[in-house]
């Protein structure tokens, strides 16, 4: 049998609060190392910084938007390419990523600071906290729902003085479907979520988990009860890495070069376990 060729392309998959525009050092970053970088917005997202500015001027493509069409939405992309690529995402990226992953798609995935699918049920009060803006009020389901600098700070750049969370909110914010952050947040609650996942799925592709330590709205707890399920119930690959004391923004705040060379360099020749520093071991 011949040996499948290695990743030549990364997909890199946003969070809620963002759009692709948030990826550009990434993109830099990965093109500089020979890779190919594609960063697919969720439908109705424009790319670059026409996308921030028009949905601040409307945010009516968000509203109502869900999770399966998203999903839907990036596995074509993905099923058009030409090769198996990395998958990586951050905050419902991640979940985005492993979703993807458990259905078949990709090389490898790396979900970062990623939201819980259904059946993690860690649910620290930080997340609650960061949250509760837009799940306290039913009527948000079908609203797009924006976030002020002072909730952003807290949620995403709790690292980062205000003035220079403000550059980051200015530059990159956009108002949340307050149905996807719905179908997160009470996956556990709900029969046939949008966010299920098989576990047990032998078949998938290498699994990454990557925490931030200081992570507000989803703290370590979380992803590590996602790795933990996984590697105990499946024989695929599956690897955790804690970056302590970084912030949910760790893919834009100072430092964030060893962590997007951390997830490529597993993605590329993936191990199981707890991994050290980059360049990483086991353990």
């Amino acid at each position: 049998m011949e040996r499948e060729a290695a990743a030549d392309t990364v997909v890199l998959i946003h969070g809620l609060w963002m759009t692709p525009l948030s990826w550009e050092h990434w993109v830099a970053h990965y093109e500089r190392r020979g890779l190919k970088v594609i960063t697919p917005g969720y439908p109705g997202i424009a790319p670059g910084t026409a996308g921030v500015e028009g949905l601040r001027a409307d945010p009516s493509p968000l509203a109502g938007l869900g999770v399966r069409e998203v999903f839907d939405h990036l596995a074509e992309v993905i099923a058009a390419l030409a090769t198996r690529p990395v998958i990586m995402g951050h905050s419902f990226g991640g979940a985005f990523a492993q979703l993807l992953v458990g259905a078949g798609y990709g090389a490898a995935g790396v979900s970062i600071d990623g939201a819980a699918v259904k059946g993690v049920k860690a649910l620290p009060f930080s997340e609650i906290k960061a949250t509760f803006p837009v799940l306290h009020n039913p009527a948000n389901r079908s609203r797009a729902v924006p976030i002020t600098e002072k909730e952003f700070h807290y949620a995403f750049t709790n690292n980062l003085t205000p003035q220079e969370s403000k550059a980051v909110y200015d530059r990159y914010v956009v108002p949340v479907s307050g149905r996807m952050l719905f179908q997160g947040g009470f996956a556990n609650l709900t029969p046939h979520a949008a966010t299920e996942y098989d576990f047990t799925n032998g078949d998938r592709a290498p699994l990454l988990f990557i925490s931030g330590g200081h992570d507000n709205i989803l703290p370590p707890a979380v992803q590590r009860e996602n790795y933990e399920k996984n590697a105990e119930r499946s024989p695929a690959v599956t690897a955790y890495r804690l970056f302590e004391g970084r912030s949910h923004y760790t893919c834009g705040e100072e430092g964030w070069e060893a962590v997007a060379d951390l997830a490529l360099d597993w993605a590329l020749a993936p191990v199981p376990g707890e991994l050290g520093p980059s360049p990483y071991s086991v353990g």
